[in-house]
């Protein structure tokens, strides 16, 4: 008894969850270089298996954990600007590379949702589900805007992005092997349009050339997303008979 009144008081300083969410990070670092950088053992996909077995384990509310957390989501705002800096150092490629780039992220985000929405709908997923699913390769304050403006649950979608990131993370490598993908900016803006922030993380290990053009997918996909969502999902559904 005594123990779970000093854990019931402990967790509701938001200290803790800060702690242990830098320390589950961490440990996910630890575990990825011990493991010779496999892919399926990324400081991600450990920090969340951690996090997840603590929260489960103790009947911790997302709200009490986020508290805390918190502190790390507002550091995606500046981590988000300072993408800005490979990417002037890629300038000069990306001046050239405009057009194809730019037809790649709108088809891409185009595919992404109409996609969603069908296998929702397959599936037999309620029209809030699939309005939380459309907007889930994107990173997750618009994710959750644009769910929210659909129709759809904010929370679920924020579990759902982070879900895309880490199985697009982990699939990126063998998926690029399949199709024999070699250059560093094909990789990088893939990962951007598929897998958003962790797609970009992700980018950064294979080179700063590869983060760069993820970074500008990442960022593209986002604006283009908030435009096209809303115009296809909800009608697509609808001529679905939902």
């Amino acid at each position: 008894m005594t123990i779970e009144l000093l854990w019931n008081h402990l967790a509701s300083n938001p200290v803790l969850w800060l702690c242990l969410t830098l320390l589950a990070y961490q440990i996910g670092i630890w575990v990825y270089q011990k493991s010779g950088y496999l892919t399926l053992l990324s400081p991600f996909v450990i920090a969340v298996a951690i996090l997840l077995a603590i929260l489960f384990g103790t009947h911790t509310q997302y709200e009490t954990f986020f508290a805390g957390a918190q502190f790390v989501h507002f550091l995606l705002g500046p981590a988000t600007v300072a993408l800005a800096v490979p990417l002037f150092d890629q300038r000069l490629r990306l001046a050239k590379l405009w057009a194809p780039l730019l037809i790649g992220v709108v088809v891409g985000c185009v595919v992404g949702v109409i996609s969603t929405v069908l296998l929702g709908a397959l599936l037999g997923a309620s029209f809030e589900s699939i309005m939380s699913m459309a907007p889930k390769s994107v990173t997750t304050p618009i994710a959750m805007g644009i769910s929210e403006k659909m129709g759809g649950i904010p929370e679920f979608t924020a579990g759902i992005v982070v879900l895309t990131g880490i199985v697009g993370s982990l699939l990126a490598t063998p998926i690029f092997k399949l199709c024999r993908i070699k250059k560093d900016y094909v990789k990088g803006f893939s990962l951007g349009v598929a897998a958003h922030g962790m797609g970009t993380s992700r980018a950064f290990q294979i080179s700063d050339k590869a983060g760069a053009f993820s970074g500008l997918a990442m960022g593209l996909a986002g604006i283009i997303t908030a435009f096209a969502a809303p115009m296809i999902a909800p009608p697509l559904l609808k001529l679905l008979g939902y």
